[in-house]
C-alpha cells in the first residue's frame, strides 16, 4: 500500500480484523480490499470482474503491492466479503468520511431506504436487503450505512443508524417512514434540527396538520395567524415547476404537540407543474424543530432528494447496484461500502467538470495515472 500511504487510507482499515483461519491466508487482508477498492474505482461490479482488472493491470499494482501469492481468485474475495463484519467494515469506513464531512453545523443529513432488488435467494428464503443509508447531501459523503430485511424495519434501523453518528448541528431530513416520535426525540437529543415528512401513517397529526392548512387558506379575518410564505418557480427542459412553501409555529391547538420532542414549525409545501400544456399538483406536509423560515424550510424538503438522484440513481444507472446478484448478507452490505467510497471519490476529483460519473470511472479503468488522480482528490473537508 506504498502509493496509497501519503492519502491515509489505509489507517482507516488498520484496526478491521482479519476474519479468515490464520492457516489459509495466502493473501494479505490489505491488499484484497486495496484492489477491491480500486477494481470498483475501475469499473468492476462483481468478484470474477475485479480478479479480471487486477490481473490485466498486475505488473502495476506490484509497484506498490507485494502480491507474493498473484492476484487472489474470484472465490478468495467472495470468501472474505462474507466473512468480514459489515459492522466493522462500515466503521472503517464511516472513520473516512467522517473525516471528509468536516465539521456538521448547518448542514443537511438526509436519511432513506434503497432495496437491493437481486440481492434475494428464494432457496433460501431470503427477501432483498433493504439498505438505510445516511447521505451528507451538500459535500456528497455517505456517513453510515445499516442493512435490513424489510421497509418496515426502517423504523428500528433508522434510530440504530442515528446512535453511530454524530449530527450535532446538522438538519436530518427523513421521509413519511421515519417520522416517529422516538426518532425525533433522537435527533434533538443527538444535538440536530429535524424535518420529517408526515402522511396518513401518523393519521391524528396529518389530518390536524392538514385541516391547519385548509383553514388558514380560507380564513382572512383579522384574527387569523398569518403564514409564514416562500414562492420559487423553475423552468427548463419544457418544464415549469411553482413551489409554494407555508409554515406556521402556532401549534397550541395540536393534541399530540407534547408528544413530540423540539417540534416547532408545521410546513406544507404546494408544487404545480406544467409539461407539454399538462398541468399536474399536489401537496407534501411536513414537522419540523426548525423556526418557521419558509425560504430555508423550502430548500431542505428539496434538497433531502440529492440522496435519490446523487446517490441512490447513481449506484444503479453508473454501478449497476440494482442488478447485482451477489446475495450473502455480509457480501452485498460490505461491496455496498465499496461502491459508495467509490462514488465519493470519484465526485471529488473535479480535474474536469463537466466529466460525468460514468465517463470518469471509465477513465479510471482506462488510465493509472487518473487513477491515483482520483485518488489524491480524498481531502478533508472544513472543519
Amino acid at each position: 500500500m506504498v502509493a496509497m500511504a501519503p492519502l491515509g487510507i489505509q489507517e482507516h482499515f488498520a484496526t478491521l480484523e482479519d476474519p479468515r483461519v490464520e492457516r489459509t491466508r495466502r493473501h494479505d487482508l490489505s491488499e484484497i480490499l486495496v484492489i477491491a477498492i480500486l477494481a470498483v474505482l475501475a469499473g468492476a461490479d462483481g468478484w470474477e470482474d475485479t480478479v479480471v482488472w487486477a490481473k490485466a493491470r498486475l505488473s502495476w499494482l506490484k509497484t506498490f503491492l507485494v502480491l507474493s501469492s498473484g492476484v487472489p481468485c474470484p472465490d478468495t474475495f467472495r470468501r472474505v466479503f462474507r466473512a468480514i463484519d459489515p459492522t466493522k467494515f462500515t466503521a472503517c469506513f464511516s472513520s473516512l468520511t467522517t473525516e471528509l464531512a468536516g465539521n456538521m453545523l448547518d448542514q443537511l443529513v438526509a436519511i432513506d431506504g434503497k432495496t437491493m432488488r437481486r440481492s434475494f435467494a428464494r432457496e433460501r428464503g431470503q427477501k432483498a436487503l433493504h439498505m438505510v443509508t445516511a447521505w451528507m447531501a451538500e459535500r456528497g459523503v455517505q456517513l453510515g450505512q445499516l442493512a435490513t430485511e424489510e421497509k418496515s424495519s426502517e423504523i428500528t434501523a433508522i434510530p440504530a443508524l442515528l446512535d453511530t453518528l454524530d449530527v450535532r448541528g446538522a438538519t436530518v431530513t427523513i421521509d413519511a417512514e421515519g417520522c416517529q416520535k422516538k426518532i425525533a426525540a433522537k435527533i434533538v437529543d443527538g444535538g440536530a434540527n429535524y424535518l420529517l415528512a408526515l402522511k396518513a401513517n401518523q393519521p391524528t397529526l396529518h389530518q390536524e396538520v392538514v385541516a391547519y392548512f385548509e383553514h388558514a387558506q380560507q380564513d382572512r379575518t383579522i384574527d387569523a395567524t398569518p403564514l409564514a410564505t416562500h414562492e420559487t418557480a423553475d423552468k427548463g427542459h419544457g418544464r415549469l415547476e411553482t413551489r409554494r412553501v407555508s409554515c406556521s409555529d402556532d401549534l397550541e391547538w395540536m393534541s399530540e404537540r407534547k408528544h413530540w420532542k423540539g417540534l416547532r414549525t408545521i410546513v406544507m409545501v404546494e408544487r404545480e407543474r406544467v409539461i407539454a400544456g399538462e398541468t399536474s399538483a399536489e401537496k407534501a406536509y411536513y414537522i419540523s424543530s426548525h423556526a418557521p423560515d419558509a425560504a430555508r424550510i423550502g430548500d431542505l424538503a428539496r434538497r433531502h432528494w440529492s440522496i435519490e438522484n446523487e446517490l441512490h440513481w447513481v449506484l444503479d444507472m453508473v454501478f449497476g447496484e440494482d442488478q447485482s446478484r451477489i446475495r450473502d448478507r455480509n457480501a452485498v452490505t460490505n461491496l455496498a461500502l465499496l461502491r459508495k467510497l467509490a462514488l465519493v471519490l470519484l465526485e471529488r476529483e473535479q480535474s474536469d467538470p463537466r466529466m460525468s460519473i460514468k465517463m470518469k470511472r471509465r477513465r479510471v479503468g482506462w488510465d493509472n495515472d487518473y487513477l491515483f488522480t482520483v485518488l489524491a482528490a480524498i481531502r478533508p473537508a472544513p472543519v
